[in-house]
């Protein structure tokens, strides 16, 4: 049985992973053109950008999430919690699918998107999770889920709502799935995850996590365009 100290003990450090959650939206409702995104006023060129950013590392979450839950049972460690994650991993399976299909509504084919080039932050965010997946602490990769569904919760599902209501790009309305898609998906996950991560007494597995929520809050608005509006992005 938890004891009331235990219990507060999950309560403390999950209440700093929370707080690392909402520092993530006050990054991205701080950089000008992730606002635009979510309030609706992004010009298609900074969409796509969006997007095409997401895809790239998006493609790479069902590998993460599910070679850090395998690895977790390779260890013998916190099956409960090797199970969440390779059902995370399945979970996300064929969503970058959904953005190849916004993409192509917007005029952008695969292999154009397949050719645009990665910001470094994309780069920085899947070496760091496939870094913790694979060598480090392999529960890390939690604290990046819990962020980003965090931000889904919070702003996916109204930016959807917003861009096909302010309709300023042309064919938006076939080109929000992703974005749609996730504000209704991640709505529970956040809590459901809390309940869960709240017992994990170990403090370096606890530091972990949150290491890795501060790493993608830190690292995320960094997909989005730095210049402003100045148009598609650039092959490599």
């Amino acid at each position: 049985m938890q004891t009331q100290t235990e219990h507060q003990a999950g309560t403390q450090w999950v209440a700093v992973l929370d707080a690392e959650a909402r520092g993530l939206v006050a990054a991205v409702d701080a950089h000008p053109d992730a606002r635009r995104v979510f309030d609706g006023t992004i010009d298609a060129a900074g969409y796509i950008h969006y997007l095409i950013q997401t895809y790239h590392y998006a493609r790479w979450s069902t590998a993460l999430l599910g070679e850090a839950g395998q690895r977790l049972k390779r260890l013998g460690r916190h099956p409960e919690l090797a199970e969440l994650l390779i059902q995370k991993g399945e979970e996300e399976r064929g969503h970058e699918r959904w953005l190849l299909s916004d993409l192509n509504n917007l005029g952008c084919p695969e292999e154009q998107v397949e050719a645009a080039a990665r910001r470094p932050a994309v780069d920085a965010y899947t070496g760091w999770n496939f870094f913790t997946s694979r060598s480090g602490v392999p529960t890390a990769v939690l604290g990046t889920a819990y962020v980003l569904e965090y931000l889904s919760q919070t702003r996916a599902g109204v930016g959807a709502e917003r861009l096909q209501a302010v309709a300023s790009i042309p064919n938006i309305h076939k080109s929000v799935t992703f974005l749609r898609s996730h504000g209704a998906l991640d709505g529970d996950h956040v809590a459901e995850m809390a309940k869960i991560l709240g017992p994990l007494t170990d403090p370096e597995e606890q530091a972990a996590i949150l290491l890795s929520a501060r790493t993608t809050r830190i690292i995320y608005p960094g997909i989005f365009r730095e210049e402003g509006p100045v148009g598609h992005p650039v092959a490599r």
